[in-house]
């Protein structure tokens, strides 16, 4: 997420009320988690086990809860709590605006576009010429979607990351400052949730089509030309590359890659990164053809045994 104009660090830690290393007219440019930060970006870290990845990623503030070395060309912003100051931030500078109306007064709608009625579109959502948006669906602020898309009733598009902090009292929601982004030609069904990002966007590229009862998760990025089947569930910070084909009650974990025009089969477990070109299957997943074959060895095992008898 950049700020709508560069900050200085003195006035960051001014507004956490926290403790700075290096020159307090820093320029700070926005904030972002680790995955997409960029120079002039604060990232925060809150576990020794991750310190080195976020001071020597490309962020060039680091909002962290120990006193160290600062590496050349950063600065440092020192906090009891990054996790909670990183939420001060989001709230600072993208802050929750309610609406009082179905269709947000600063949104933009393109020529051609009909929304159907009982939706919601929030404040600065920006949507583009010929698109079809169905009934009863809700489009929460900044999201953006291009031109020629077809949303079908009851989907949500931007709700909040599942991303929490265990503590004590309970789970510590990171908040969610991001959007959702909806490129051209896009079709999306019946009852499906796109998360947005929590800093970042959290992307659909041009010409995906995605079933019914589909989940996309936060900063998860799909590319052109997907098709993804009913019952989908795709979680966070995944990566899935162009002209992947995912049939239906598929489930992945955080964090992996499917390469581009990989094929995964109903009810796969996609545990791991897995390579473009291939078709796959199972839980934990395999190539589809390994997989079919331990299958129908499997199957054996009874005649093998009576043989041994």
């Amino acid at each position: 997420m950049k700020f709508q104009k560069s900050h200085s660090l003195q006035e960051i830690a001014n507004l956490l009320q926290c403790e700075f290393i290096g020159d307090k007219d820093f320029p700070v440019l926005g904030m972002n988690e680790i995955h997409v930060v960029e120079p002039g970006d604060i990232v925060f870290v809150d576990h020794p086990k991750y310190y080195d990845k976020a001071l020597q990623s490309a962020a060039t503030i680091v909002l962290i809860n120990k006193k160290v070395d600062c590496p050349e060309g950063k600065a440092l912003l020192i906090s009891d709590d990054p996790f909670r100051d990183f939420n001060t931030l989001t709230k600072h500078f993208r802050p929750f605006q309610y609406a009082n109306v179905a269709i947000a007064d600063s949104a933009v709608i393109g020529e051609g576009t009909v929304i159907q009625p009982n939706s919601f579109i929030g404040n600065h959502v920006t949507i583009g010429k010929n698109c079809l948006i169905h009934s009863n669906v809700s489009i929460y602020d900044h999201t953006v979607i291009g031109d020629n898309v077809i949303i079908h009733a009851g989907t949500i598009l931007g709700a909040d990351a599942f991303y929490y902090k265990k503590r004590a009292e309970g789970f510590d929601q990171l908040i969610s400052g991001g959007r959702v982004v909806i490129e051209d030609n896009v079709g999306i069904g019946a009852l499906c949730t796109i998360d947005k990002g929590v800093t970042g966007d959290t992307t659909i590229g041009e010409g995906t089509k995605i079933d019914n009862q589909v989940h996309v998760g936060h900063d998860s990025v799909i590319g052109k030309k997907c098709l993804i089947a009913s019952q989908t569930g795709i979680a966070g910070c995944v990566i899935i590359e162009d002209e992947v084909t995912i049939w239906g009650q598929v489930g992945t974990t955080s964090g992996i890659t499917i390469g581009a025009k990989a094929v995964i089969m109903g009810q796969t477990g996609v545990t791991k990164s897995v390579e473009g070109g291939k078709s796959y299957f199972g839980t934990p997943i395999e190539e589809s053809r390994e997989k079919l074959k331990q299958l129908a060895n499997i199957k054996k095992i009874p005649e093998i045994l009576n043989k041994l008898k």
